[in-house]
């Protein structure tokens, strides 16, 4: 067998076997419960509201999974909700690929919030980029200020995903993140390695040295032996 069929044999085997680097980002006003959301999720524990400490600027945890039979590596970025810290965390959304928007399923101001957090996301995020909306706090069910059909049918126009979920109970938690991995999965363009043109390298995404999606030029020191320029 020729080198070169084995070398594209084994390109392809690493990168079935090699866990696919995703980025989540979770959005949402402040105290909608992002952070629990997150804790119950990576380290299944869950702190009392008044032991929960707001996000400052933007808080990162890694958690592996399986979807569907792929292996998948989450870097999920938990961003504060207060108006003080969006210039901050604005910037975190290069390279996002899936987000979280949440609201407090007892607190009729955050869903209202919610045109307001898809304006920004459809100011910095590509309209390919799954959406998941999560009507937290389902456990405060005496207290509901928002319906389930109305966070569905809201989800719907926007065309995203609906899970309502408890941090402090674990309802529905896993499934937030994993029909969000399930979409993505079904969406290459999106995580499949892409081949770099000459002069050109593409950061892996996920990668801790680099945001996903960065591009890096790479300069060509060929043109510079005779003394031209190499602009």
């Amino acid at each position: 067998m020729p080198p070169t069929d084995l070398m594209k044999k084994s390109s392809t085997a690493t990168t079935t076997n090699s866990p696919v680097n995703v980025k989540l980002l979770l959005i949402g006003n402040a105290s909608v419960g992002k952070s629990s959301l997150l804790l119950r999720f990576s380290d299944e524990q869950w702190l009392p509201e008044d032991e929960a400490s707001a996000t400052i600027g933007v808080d990162f945890r890694v958690h592996k999974m399986e979807v569907n039979g792929r292996k998948v590596k989450l870097s999920i970025w938990d961003t504060a909700g207060q108006e003080r810290f969006r210039t901050i965390t604005s910037s975190y959304y290069r390279g996002a690929q899936g987000i979280v928007l949440v609201y407090d399923v007892a607190n009729r101001e955050t869903f209202e919030a919610l045109p307001k957090w898809f304006s920004e996301i459809d100011t910095y995020v590509s309209i390919t980029v799954p959406k998941i909306i999560v009507g937290n706090k389902v456990d405060k069910e005496n207290s509901r200020q928002v319906s389930t059909d109305e966070g569905s049918t809201f989800a719907s126009r926007q065309n995203a995903l609906f899970v309502e979920a408890s941090a402090k109970t674990a309802i529905g938690v896993r499934e937030v993140f994993e029909e969000l991995v399930a979409r993505i999965l079904e969406t290459p363009e999106l995580w499949a390695p892409v081949a770099p043109e000459a002069g050109v390298s593409f950061g892996k995404r996920g990668e801790e040295d680099g945001m996903p999606g960065t591009i890096n030029i790479g300069r060509d020191t060929t043109a510079q032996d005779d003394g031209s320029c190499g602009c």
